[in-house]
């Protein structure tokens, strides 16, 4: 079977609802990506809103809000959306490096890893009447004096002691209320699934990438799951190793890289796309793959793509970056991507301009 990366980055481009856009709601979209970094807001808000039809600033927030997904702390320690069916099987995995357990941790928050179960059961108690702000949590933690020294790390924002309240299923966050940052029992979520066994979240978290991500090779799965969700090596070979069956190693333009083989068929009568896309800084299309591989950001480019860049793409490969100041959208299409899509480039301002719901004067520059 022939296949070019040109191929596959457009069957690529169709998993993530950017060619053709998707029609589906906010948890159609985060189903179907996995985890979207939930920071900043308008970013998270445009990754979503991009990837369908009818997507307004505010959907996201509002879909949190409904408890159709829920932000929890995950990729390296960030926040990040996810559906309440699939959440538990990524925090399985984070919870798996065990990381509350430090003897820097226990130095630090004064918990030795015996005392996390008591101090999981008192958070929960203290969720258990609904969502609570960061002061109200603060506020609880005071209460009762072998938690009192905690009190000010909560209520100054140090997240760090609440990510493993997180990744073991006790704790998520709500939509901020007052300026606060709010938190909630992730059992009183519809759907939520719980944290299942460590053995059935890897290999369902790696198919899902596949899914969405592939082709990829092992090493990018290694990455993707021990640099950013603390996966030990041999956790991500054994789980690899358990998918064996469903995995097919095809050479694309001399690259040895894995494929679901449900989708060989689908990958190999794709047609090349010649989409053009305006995404958020830190999108899932750069962040998944890696902003190292050079397939989609040109290496001259990788510096803007790290800093957080919003990035023009077209034909899956970072051809240039924008923003917007007032009611002015300013591009900056890259000297070396070729001829400017005019056309195409003002189509997606007027889908940024809908999305906003603001008027916005097109300025392309070649740089």
């Amino acid at each position: 079977m022939a296949v070019t990366w040109a191929k596959a980055l457009s069957w690529r481009s169709r998993r993530h609802l950017l060619d053709p856009v998707g029609t589906g709601s906010v948890a159609d979209v985060v189903r179907r990506l996995g985890p979207v970094p939930a920071w900043p807001d308008a970013a998270a808000e445009l990754a979503i809103g991009t990837r369908r039809t009818d997507g307004r600033s505010g959907d996201a927030t509002r879909a949190l809000a409904a408890g159709n997904v829920v932000k929890v702390f995950a990729f390296r320690g960030a926040t990040h959306l996810m559906t309440p069916r699939d959440a538990g099987a990524y925090l399985a995995v984070r919870a798996s490096s065990r990381m509350w357990e430090l003897p820097s941790w226990e130095r630090y928050y004064g918990l030795a890893p015996s005392d996390w179960p008591r101090f999981r059961e008192y958070v929960r108690q203290a969720l258990a009447e609904g969502p609570i702000k960061r002061s109200e949590l603060a506020a609880a933690l005071g209460r009762i004096s072998r938690y009192r020294h905690l009190r000010s790390i909560v209520a100054e924002g140090n997240d760090t002691l609440l990510k493993p309240l997180t990744w073991q299923g006790d704790l998520g966050l709500g939509p901020v209320l007052d300026g606060e940052a709010t938190f909630l029992s992730l059992d009183s979520v519809r759907g939520w699934a719980g944290i299942p066994d460590l053995d059935e979240a890897g290999p369902a978290v790696i198919a899902a990438y596949f899914s969405t991500h592939g082709p990829a090779t092992p090493d990018r799965v290694h990455d993707w799951f021990g640099k950013g969700l603390g996966a030990k090596r041999r956790d991500v070979t054994r789980w690899l190793s358990h998918l064996d069956e469903r995995l097919e190693a095809v050479t694309i333009a001399g690259d040895l890289v894995l494929v679901l083989c449900e989708d060989l068929d689908d990958l190999g009568t794709t047609t090349p796309s010649t989409a053009v896309r305006l995404l958020p800084g830190r999108d899932p299309w750069v962040m998944a793959p890696g902003t190292s591989d050079t397939r989609i950001v040109p290496p001259a480019h990788r510096e803007a793509v790290s800093w957080s860049a919003n990035l023009v793409i077209s034909r899956g490969v970072v051809a240039g970056t924008w923003k917007v100041r007032g009611e002015r959208l300013d591009i900056t299409w890259f000297s070396d991507s070729g001829r400017v899509p005019s056309t195409a480039l003002d189509q997606e301002a007027m889908a940024l301009a809908r999305f906003l719901d603001r008027r916005l004067e097109v300025a392309v520059e070649v740089g």
